[in-house]
């Protein structure tokens, strides 16, 4: 798998399923690209990695046939073109306020004449990286057409949590709500030709977003499944224990 076999695919509307890792890590950023995903999102918004991981993540992850995508730190300029220098094939990037925003974002990971990224590359990467926007503000959600008409952008992926807090649907009681809105953009997406995501921490939402027309396909999230799946073992050692003991 390369970037440009994602973008093939998301352009002939056939889903991407990929890991997302906090951890960080290149043993990490091994086990997961090695489980078979098309892709592996390393995270530096609220990840453990930091810039100097990912020339070894990223290695790892193309070396077990993965594309290694990074959600950067923030949709400053440095902090796009930054992940593209060492090693990152695409960018998901936090925190778009609206189409005039993306369009910036798009110019941070594109060479001149056409945009303004840097020549330097340092490690691996890609000449045409894939760029993903979030939907994740009241903001962009309201301009979303525009930001779905966005030329150079691959894709947007919608943040649920903190487009929750921006809407005010962050309680268990708007959940119905916020399901409709999360329906309605991928709707939108769908019918206007663009990939779209919304980011699961498990198979069944994941699979319930892809069968809403979604192609960028999160699965899970490595804290988050670890945790699960030790506690899982843990109860049933405990659960044992307490059955035979004494």
């Amino acid at each position: 798998m390369s970037e440009v076999d994602v973008r093939r695919r998301w352009s002939e509307g056939d889903a991407c399923h990929g890991l997302w890792s906090l951890l960080g890590g290149v043993v990490t950023a091994d086990v997961l690209a090695r489980t078979g995903a098309d892709f592996v999102v390393v995270d530096l918004q609220h990840g453990a990695a930091a810039d100097v991981d990912l020339p070894g993540m990223t290695a790892a992850i193309r070396a077990a046939g993965s594309v290694p995508l990074v959600r950067t730190r923030s949709p400053l300029f440095a902090d796009v073109g930054r992940p593209l220098d060492l090693g990152a094939c695409g960018v998901i990037v936090p925190n778009i306020r609206d189409a005039e925003h993306a369009r910036e974002v798009v110019a941070a990971t594109t060479y001149a004449p056409a945009g303004g990224r840097s020549i330097g590359r340092l490690s691996g990467g890609a000449d045409r990286p894939l760029v993903i926007a979030m939907v994740e503000t009241a903001t962009a959600l309201e301009d979303l057409d525009a930001v779905l008409a966005v030329e150079g952008l691959d894709g947007v992926y919608v943040g649920p949590g903190d487009l929750a807090l921006s809407l005010e649907l962050d309680g268990a009681d708007r959940s119905a709500e916020l399901r409709d809105v999360l329906s309605s953009i991928l709707g939108r997406a769908v019918a206007a030709g663009v990939p779209v995501g919304v980011h699961a921490y498990n198979g069944a939402d994941a699979a319930d977003y892809a069968a809403q027309g979604a192609t960028i396909v999160t699965v899970a999230v490595d804290t988050v499944s670890l945790a699960e799946v030790m506690a899982g073992h843990l109860d049933a050692a405990r659960t044992g224990a307490g059955a035979h003991g004494r």
